[in-house]
C-alpha cells in the first residue's frame, strides 16, 4: 500500500491550496482542477489520467478500486493525503462530500489538439453559461460517441467543481477545446466538417436534415440562443418541434436529441 500523510488542521497550506481550486482565478493560475468521487477518479485512471494529489477521508470504507487508485498515484510520484471528512467538506464545498477527491492538471484545450476524423459527430456550444449544462453536454458526448465538446466564446469553466461533477467522468473521456468564434470557423473550414445549428431562423426539421460526417452540432446560449451572424455561417439550420407549451429545450437536451438523430442518419446507431 502507498505511503500516506495525514492532515488534521483547517489551516494546513495544502487545505488552503485545495480550497482555492474552487475559484476560477486560482484554477487558471495553477492550471489545476479538483474532481471528487471514486467512480469519477476510477474513470480517469482507466483513461490513463491520474491525479497529482489524491485526497481521502479518514474512516472511509475500504474499496479495492480505491486501493488500486492509491497505488497507481503513488507509483506515478503523486501525493496521497488523508484528512477528516469535515476538512474534506471545506475543500469540496459540500456538506456531504465524497470520501475521495483528486487534483488534476488541466488539459490542452487548443483546437489544434483535435482530430476531426476521430468521430462522426462533435458537440459545439456557444456562450453556455451553466456549469451543469456544460457537464451534461460532456456526458452526452460520451454517451453518443462524440469526438468531444468545443466551447465557443465565453462559456462556463469546464474545470469548475460543478461542471466536473455534472460530467460524471466524461471530462476525462471527451476531448475538450475552447476558442473564440472566428478562430473556430477558421479551423473548421480548413478541413472537412459540416456545421449544423439548432436554430429558429429559417430552419428545417431536424429529422429531415442531410447530416454529413464529421458533423459539428452547434447549440447556443441558454437564454439568447445563437447570434444571427453565427447562424449565417452554418451549413444547416435545424429545429426540434415543440409539441407542448414550451418554446425550446434545455441546451444540453437539444444537443442530445440532435446527436442521436445525426448518428441514426449516418448509420452509426
Amino acid at each position: 500500500m502507498a505511503a500516506r500523510r495525514t492532515i488534521t488542521g483547517f489551516s494546513n497550506p495544502l487545505v488552503k491550496f485545495l480550497r482555492s481550486l474552487r475559484d476560477k482565478k486560482h484554477r487558471k493560475r495553477e492550471a489545476r482542477f479538483l474532481a471528487e468521487g471514486l467512480r469519477l477518479l476510477t474513470d480517469a485512471r482507466e483513461c490513463g489520467v491520474l491525479p497529482e494529489i489524491l485526497v481521502m477521508a479518514t474512516g472511509r470504507e475500504a474499496h479495492p478500486l480505491l486501493d488500486t487508485l492509491e497505488d497507481a498515484v503513488a507509483a506515478a510520484g503523486g501525493d496521497v493525503v488523508e484528512m477528516d471528512l469535515d476538512i474534506l467538506a471545506k475543500v469540496t464545498g459540500k456538506d456531504n462530500p465524497q470520501a475521495v477527491a483528486g487534483v488534476f492538471a488541466e488539459f490542452d484545450t487548443r483546437l489544434a489538439g483535435l482530430d476531426r476524423a476521430a468521430a462522426p459527430i462533435w458537440l459545439v456550444a456557444q456562450a453556455l453559461r451553466d456549469p451543469g449544462n456544460l457537464g451534461t453536454m460532456l456526458r452526452t458526448g460520451d454517451a453518443v460517441g462524440a469526438g468531444g465538446l468545443i466551447l465557443i466564446d465565453d462559456c462556463a469553466d469546464p474545470f469548475s467543481v460543478e461542471a466536473v461533477r455534472a460530467s460524471m467522468g466524461a471530462i476525462f473521456t471527451q476531448k475538450l477545446a475552447m476558442a473564440r468564434w472566428d478562430e473556430f470557423i477558421a479551423w473548421l473550414r480548413s478541413g472537412p466538417g459540416q456545421l449544423v445549428a439548432a436554430s429558429l431562423r429559417d430552419p428545417m426539421d431536424y429529422r429531415a436534415a442531410p447530416y454529413a460526417a464529421p458533423c459539428f452540432l452547434l447549440v447556443g446560449n441558454e437564454s439568447q440562443g445563437l447570434p444571427e451572424a453565427y447562424e449565417a455561417q452554418c451549413d444547416l439550420r435545424v429545429t426540434i418541434p415543440m409539441l407542448g407549451r414550451a418554446d425550446s429545450l434545455n441546451a444540453a437536451v437539444a444537443g442530445a436529441v440532435l446527436a442521436y438523430e445525426a448518428l441514426a442518419q449516418l448509420g452509426k446507431t
